[in-house]
């Protein structure tokens, strides 16, 4: 199984993705799109898409930043979705996905980073993608963002710093605002590209110090990640 990531920024790493990718023997690919590394014509020979996360938002243009392609990515994810391509995105990503699919993103109520809890929603508990999360489970937050929602849509989990934590666009198609493939090492890269944000951590409700991003314990999300990406593996391999 083929597994190709865009990764629009160094410090957006996959972190947990990648490795449960690499531990299942799966062919990795990459769009390093902040290398020049190009994205995919189609989505021809891809099992899993999965589209980090970034500093960027769906509007930005080409001339604001030339190594986002916000309407290429766009409509790779669109290819991948009508071809029955497992889809999921981080961050941006989940935005980009709701953005290929019709529904704009929005801006979330509170600022998010560090590692907070999220809460599933009835939806949530009633789906067996998700029926190994507990009801309420911490993960990590790096955001000021969050999907949009299509008609179909429903979302899995929220947060009280943010309505939209986890959407599920279809069977094979997710949006994860949280960041649950962070680890320490990409939690240090994170650390080092948000001086500005994390020098006003007193000023949020939901945002860590370095300090206390760098003693959270991210092995238990990260599992539970796990076990969701087996799942979908499960369900991609049973559709074809």
């Amino acid at each position: 199984m083929r597994v190709h990531f865009i990764v629009h920024e160094s410090f957006e790493a996959p972190g947990a993705y990648e490795t449960w990718a690499r531990n299942q023997g799966h062919d990795v690919t990459y769009s390093r799109v902040y290398a020049g590394e190009v994205l995919p014509a189609n989505a021809e020979g891809i099992d899993f898409l999965i589209v980090m996360g970034g500093p960027q938002d769906p509007t930005i243009t080409l001339e604001e930043c030339p190594h986002f392609d916000s309407k290429g990515e766009q409509a790779l994810i669109a290819s991948a979705v009508l071809s029955g391509k497992a889809v999921i995105g981080i961050c941006l990503g989940s935005q980009l996905i709701g953005e290929a699919l019709g529904a704009p993103f929005a801006h979330s109520p509170e600022k998010e980073i560090g590692k907070f809890p999220i809460t599933l929603t009835e939806d949530g508990c009633k789906d067996e993608m998700f029926s190994h999360f507990a009801k309420t489970l911490e993960v990590g937050h790096w955001h000021n963002d969050m999907p949009g929602l299509t008609p179909e849509a429903k979302i899995i989990a929220f947060s009280e710093g943010c309505p939209r934590q986890i959407v599920s666009y279809s069977d094979r198609i997710f949006g994860f605002q949280c960041h649950m493939e962070l680890t320490l090492e990409v939690v240090e890269q994170l650390i080092a590209h948000s001086e500005k944000d994390l020098s006003l951590a007193a000023e949020y409700r939901f945002v860590n110090t370095p300090a206390e991003l760098r003693a959270h314990d991210y092995s238990e999300m990260n599992q539970v990640l796990f076990g969701f990406m087996d799942k979908l593996e499960a369900r991609y391999k049973a559709a074809q």
